[in-house]
């Protein structure tokens, strides 16, 4: 079993995504997350993927293109989610916060629209939804973005969500950290 942080996200996703379901990449990079997600909605269902890198858009068009599925696929801030689907809708939201593998060292998710796009992720999920991250972090991106993610999580109110945040103990250097979040389905009393 491949023991990482993608493969752990990867499989939670799996058990929660419907057929048919509504799912937003917030972090399109190469494509793979969102042809993931594409596959678990099947033909009845809709995906919609975001990056701010033309690169990463046209790295996941082509993926898609290749396995014959498909997605609306749009160059915009994951922040700006909100305008490409209504409130309580969404079955799943998945991120991968840190940078486009083999793409410019200089271009990552930055701290502030990361934590803006979590809100709005949260609002867009329907009770019972779901949100996974991947969270890399260090080297050129450094570790403002991971703080405040992390800080961030710990205010939402558990009555309503429950956040579950993975670090792996015996990892070299910086492991990138899964994270997963589950909307209620009714307020806890």
């Amino acid at each position: 079993m491949n023991r990482n942080t993608l493969a752990m996200v990867h499989e939670f996703v799996r058990h929660y995504v419907p057929e048919g379901g509504l799912c937003i990449d917030a972090t399109a990079g190469k494509g793979r997350d969102t042809a993931l997600l594409c596959r678990l909605a099947g033909q009845r269902g809709r995906v919609i993927a975001f990056d701010i890198q033309p690169d990463a858009v046209a790295q996941t068009r082509a993926l898609l293109a290749q396995e014959g599925l498909e997605a609306q696929v749009i160059l915009d801030s994951h922040a700006n989610m909100e305008q490409y689907a209504k409130p309580e809708t969404v079955d799943c939201v998945m991120f991968n916060f840190g940078r486009l593998p083999s793409g410019d060292p200089q271009i990552f998710t930055q701290a502030n629209s990361s934590v803006r796009a979590i809100d709005a992720a949260l609002r867009l999920l329907k009770p019972g939804g779901v949100m996974a991250i991947a969270l890399y972090y260090g080297k050129e991106n450094g570790f403002e973005e991971r703080n405040a993610v992390l800080e961030h999580l710990k205010t939402l109110d558990d009555r309503a969500f429950s956040v579950l945040c993975c670090a792996w103990s015996n990892r070299r250097g910086e492991p990138p950290m899964p994270i997963f979040v589950w909307k209620e389905c009714a307020a806890k009393g």
